[in-house]
């Protein structure tokens, strides 16, 4: 198991860390993802390691900006 961590901005509520969650989740490998709005903080766990850009590209769908911690 991997773990990978980003700092996400943007995010004020549990509505958002459930858009940040369900879009990393698509990605191919990810089993678990822990964001939290207060901190801004992602962590994703995966089977390999994933690709910080797919990461950072999920994070933008869901609307907000991360970059790698």
């Amino acid at each position: 198991m991997t773990t990978t961590e980003f700092q996400v901005t943007g995010m004020t509520c549990g509505h958002c860390e459930t858009s940040v969650r369900d879009e990393v989740s698509k990605l191919p490998g990810v089993e678990n993802v822990n964001v939290s709005a207060r901190t801004g903080a992602l962590t994703v766990s995966s089977t390999d390691p994933v690709d910080p850009d797919a990461v950072l590209a999920a994070v933008s769908e869901a609307g907000y900006t991360a970059t790698p911690a």
